[in-house]
């Protein structure tokens, strides 16, 4: 295990400046080895790849980009809990991915994934794009049996295929449900908007049982009423949450893939992270979508996708006080 403030605590500092040392998420120990995951909580793992992106390309940057965001641990001022100090939490490093082979990127996602599960810890997926759940999803559900789905996204994701390829960035969420990975009458979507997917896709859903939150519902609602909706239809069995930052308005995370105007607040967000990681069982989650080249802004959606993440953990941090 290396430690990235061991130079620092060796001259009697907590802590080491952000722009310095190793670079890791919230510059927490860092380890490759699955053995060193023993006795582990959670673990962060980078999915490095938009190989199958519709729109932007540039995912394959914001594990990088998200881990350079990342500020020092610390109490969270509102929670009163430093999530770092009551879990143990390592950054696992990256999936080796291989660029254009799809195939080989989600069987290595998968692999490492799983061996975070296998330890007993729960992982933490920093994407690349939203094609990265379905290995992410699939390496939990293989300990866990199908799980509940808590989904934040602008689109359902639940297409068959887009343009006419059947394994892209919009078809993970129908994957994971049409093979079993995910139990698609304990499966929430939140945050949905604009012009896609079309009544094909709704109707396959409906047909499931999968519930559905419009930004509609967020916006005349409010998002703690939907929260407590989505915690009522997950229930208390094993649950993954993923984010996809372009469940935000462009004001909030301008560096995404396809931005759609009208989303939701990050305030909104990070609350909603932190109370579902808090009250429910959450075995996996993953945040994609983060595009740090797209506009010369877009630190602003890394720096909001570290918070996500920090957010979950101070949930998962609450839930183990009881």
């Amino acid at each position: 295990m290396v430690d990235p403030l061991r130079r620092w605590k060796e001259m009697g500092l907590p802590d080491k400046p952000d722009f310095a040392g190793l670079l890791t998420f919230a510059g927490l120990p860092f380890t490759e080895e699955p053995a060193e995951l023993e006795g582990v909580d959670v673990a962060i793992v980078g999915a490095p790849s938009d190989d199958l992106v519709s729109d932007r390309p540039g995912t394959r940057f914001g594990p990088r980009a998200i881990r350079a965001a990342s500020c020092p641990p610390g109490p969270h001022l509102e929670a009163k809990v430093d999530a770092t100090a009551e879990l143990r939490v390592v950054d696992f490093g990256d999936a080796a991915v291989v660029p254009a082979d799809v195939a080989r990127t989600h069987a290595a996602i998968e692999r490492v994934v799983g061996q975070v599960v296998a330890a007993g810890a729960i992982p933490v997926v920093l994407g690349g794009d939203h094609s990265i759940s379905e290995p992410d999803v699939k390496a939990v559900a293989a300990v866990h049996g199908p799980v509940g789905l808590v989904h934040f996204d602008t689109h359902t994701d639940t297409g068959e295929e887009v343009f006419g390829v059947e394994v892209s960035h919009g078809t993970p969420m129908y994957r994971l449900v049409r093979d079993g990975h995910v139990d698609p009458r304990r499966y929430v979507q939140i945050g949905l908007r604009g012009y896609w997917p079309g009544e094909r896709e709704l109707g396959w859903q409906a047909q499931r049982g999968i519930t559905s939150f419009f930004m509609h519902d967020v916006r005349d609602r409010g998002i703690r009423a939907v929260v407590e909706d989505a915690i009522a239809v997950v229930g208390d069995g094993p649950v993954f949450l993923t984010v996809d930052v372009d469940v935000l308005d462009p004001a909030f995370a301008p560096g995404t893939g396809t931005p759609e105007p009208g989303g939701m607040t990050s305030i909104d967000l990070l609350w909603a992270c932190r109370e579902l990681a808090a009250r429910l069982r959450l075995v996996g989650m993953d945040v994609v979508e983060v595009i740090p080249t797209a506009v010369a802004s877009a630190d602003i959606t890394a720096l909001v996708a570290d918070r996500i993440v920090r957010e979950a953990l101070t949930g998962i941090a609450l839930r183990r006080r009881g």
